[in-house]
């Protein structure tokens, strides 16, 4: 029996790939907490990642990837365990299918069994300004038992670059998800 987590990571084509990145980053650094990573990209979240970051580095991380019409994926079903999973970032439309119980991908399927099964569910939302739709569906999802860690960066670290700075949002997300992880501390020394 193991106590290591399994994880589900998701990416969408919201901009902010630089979270994905950082967070995955991370996640590595992690492995001897974490028995598997699942990761499924949508064809926009590439394609932004491409045009953000100027690279194609996420075809170089060593989790399992799975497409995104792959409903044999293990954490398509409950009975796989998987006790996380991230969006991140989280575009408003995919939180939206998910707010309205509408499975028609690997993404919102995997969402949908990890809140069946009450387990962590953490959407790192970018967009900005909200509407009333996505303030909904905000509370849908917390009322169902998501998190919603908006992608709102904290100043108070002296982070210096842009890596830095989504870093503080990411280390939220690894503290939700119980892993250990050494990362700035309001008022530690």
């Amino acid at each position: 029996m193991t106590n290591k987590a399994k994880i589900v990571v998701a990416v969408t084509g919201a901009s902010g790939s630089i979270y994905a990145k950082v967070l995955l980053d991370t996640l590595v650094k992690l492995q001897s907490q974490i028995e598997a990573v699942g990761v499924v990209m949508s064809d926009n979240a590439k394609d932004v990642w491409k045009f953000e970051l100027k690279n194609d580095d996420y075809t170089k991380y060593p989790f399992e990837f799975y497409k995104k019409d792959n409903f044999f994926a293990p954490f398509a079903s409950g009975s796989a365990k998987y006790g996380h999973m991230i969006i991140c970032p989280c575009s408003m439309g995919t939180m939206a299918r998910i707010a309205s119980g509408i499975s028609n991908d690997l993404t919102t399927r995997a969402a949908d069994v990890i809140l069946k099964e009450r387990r962590k569910f953490i959407l790192v939302n970018r967009d900005t300004p909200l509407s009333l739709i996505h303030i909904n569906n905000m509370k849908t999802i917390t009322e169902a038992g998501g998190i919603i860690c908006p992608a709102s960066p904290s100043f108070y670290s002296g982070a210096s670059d842009f890596e830095s700075l989504a870093k503080t949002v990411t280390d939220r997300v690894i503290d939700l998800c119980g892993l250990q992880n050494e990362s700035y501390r309001w008022a530690e020394k």
